[in-house]
């Protein structure tokens, strides 16, 4: 084992080529080398190298105001364009200043999905090519759309390609991007021969994947490890052994505040799995009844309706935002044993948490790989799935984030939503600020939205409403005043809620005509104070 102090990892940082590939572990803070990152990046500014580093990253490592934003920040009021030269990363939301860094041509930058990215450092460890899937086909991932290129210095370089190929006269996509030559990761502990345990983190993320990158043939590199402390030999029992020593060559004791398990704490034994304690009612956030309460319990009872239509338990992915928050709903219901929720990071059950936190959870009963638990989402094995979304086009595609001034790229989004069979869309109708009341007799909106959600061609596409009609998707899109399901047809208006008027409230905020189905009220226990 190779155990560096600062000084020594900067001198192995000043050895680092000029225009490497550099993979980087980490989801938000969780399992995120900070130390690393940062010692990196100080490197550079020291010495002037490395430089035109082309980076890849399997999630987001860092929230805003820590890890890439705050390196981001940093080149971007310097105009600094020469410490990264490219970039291949699932997710720019947690940095206004990446976003402007793609945008302003910085640099190359290209983004797959997170299940993507994640199956991409292990298909490279494994000697192959890349990612050959049917996630992505018919959207921005699609080479005959955008092809994952996120700006016009990608559209020119093409370091990250991706190809369409067609098996058996069936349409798939091989995503493909540079091996990297060296890994920064991160563990809890290593004992004296560099076997990493990572009993201490919230989750396990994509480390090792990203680790055997790094050092699988046809060019070995080298993988930098930060820990919070070294343990002897044979003090890690060898199946808390996550990252197997001979994989990696340098590894340094991470200094204060680098090593949180999630943004807004920095450890809690329940979220690691070390303490396993039952959910305390009140720490289960319970939410008043406004408009998003509404579009939490008609979600509830959609989920509620596929159990008792299954007959057995079901596994959920919960998006961020509105559809991870309908936990309480599920416990008040009494079918939170029923529920199996799942998030993107790996952990299975307990209180998933939200924002910055998002990626860990208290008292998960399950932790995996995150390249196990996408498997779970590309390959339908999960039962449902509810995500938000920004637009909405009369054929049921969606765009869930991107603006022509933002593009936070697609996350797990894509992954999801084209791998689960049944997919639930929830948020609000409109977008912007709004006055909506909600009482016994339905909604009343004062002020609605000036944004139109439901639009007749979105701006990107992210799930191809005619490619989930193919393969024999269940869809639905759930707001507080309106649902629709997709139809060959496009959208069917099946429930609006009470008190709205169908023309001004509905198709009025619509830049098309929905068809209009067995129209009938939404469930009228939706909007009484006790629930259900």
């Amino acid at each position: 084992m190779n155990l560096l102090d600062r000084k020594g990892l900067e001198e192995k940082f000043v050895e680092i080529r000029d225009n490497s590939t550099i993979a980087i572990a980490g989801f938000n803070n969780s399992v995120t080398p900070l130390l690393l990152m940062y010692a990196l990046y100080d490197t550079y500014k020291k010495y002037g190298k490395p430089k035109k580093l082309f980076i890849e990253i399997e999630s987001f490592p860092g929230v805003p105001g820590t890890g890439l934003d705050v390196i981001a920040k940093d080149l971007y009021e310097k105009n600094d364009r020469d410490f990264i030269s490219g970039m291949l990363l699932p997710y720019l939301y947690r940095s206004e200043y990446l976003q402007k860094m793609v945008y302003e041509e910085f640099f190359d930058a290209y983004s797959f999905s997170i299940g993507i990215a994640t199956s991409f450092f292990r298909e490279i460890a494994s000697g192959r090519p890349g990612v050959l899937t049917r996630i992505g086909l018919g959207t921005f991932h699609d080479p005959r759309y955008r092809g994952s290129e996120l700006n016009e210095s990608a559209r020119k370089k093409k370091r990250c390609r991706v190809d369409l190929i067609k098996i058996d006269d069936e349409e798939y996509l091989l995503y493909r991007a540079p091996k990297p030559e060296y890994s920064l990761i991160r563990g809890s502990y290593a004992d004296t021969l560099g076997n990493i345990s990572m009993k201490r983190e919230a989750i396990f993320g994509a480390t090792l994947p990203v680790a055997m990158a790094a050092k699988s043939m046809p060019s070995p590199g080298k993988v930098f490890a930060q820990v919070e402390d070294i343990v002897k030999v044979g003090s890690i029992p060898p199946k808390e052994v996550h990252v197997p020593g001979p994989l990696v060559d340098y590894i340094i004791i991470s200094e204060k505040g680098t090593h949180p398990q999630a943004a807004t704490f920095y450890y809690d034994p329940r979220v690691s799995g070390e303490e396993i304690p039952e959910i305390i009612e009140n720490e289960v956030k319970i939410h008043k009844l406004d408009e998003r309460e509404v579009i939490r319990r008609r979600l509830a009872l959609e989920l509620r309706a596929l159990i008792n239509r299954l007959n057995k338990p079901i596994i959920v992915n919960l998006g961020t935002g509105l559809p991870s928050e309908i936990g309480p709903l599920l416990r008040k219901m009494g079918i939170q044993d029923k529920v199996y929720t799942t998030v993107e990071s790996g952990p299975w059950g307990g209180i998933a948490l939200s924002g910055n936190d998002f990626g860990a959870a208290i008292s998960p009963f399950s932790i995996i790989q995150q390249a196990d638990q996408f498997i779970v989402y590309e390959g339908g094995i999960a039962d449902a799935a509810s995500l938000g979304f920004l637009q909405v086009d009369s054929n049921g595609n969606v765009n869930p984030s991107v603006l022509d001034d933002r593009i936070p790229g697609p996350g797990g989004f894509t992954d999801i939503s084209n791998g689960i069979s049944r997919i639930y869309f929830a948020g609000g109708f409109t977008g912007g600020k709004r006055e909506i009341y909600v009482d016994e007799k339905g909604l009343r909106i004062i002020k609605d939205g000036e944004i139109i959600k439901f639009v007749r061609r979105v701006r990107e596409i992210f799930f191809n409403g005619d490619v989930a009609l193919e393969e024999g998707k269940e869809v639905k899109y759930i707001t507080e005043r309106a649902v629709f399901s997709l139809s060959r047809n496009g959208l069917i208006l099946e429930e609006i809620a009470p008190g709205i008027d169908l023309e001004k409230d509905v198709l009025g905020r619509m830049d098309f005509k929905p068809v209009i189905g067995n129209l009938r009220i939404m469930d009228e226990s939706i909007f009484k104070e006790f629930f259900p």
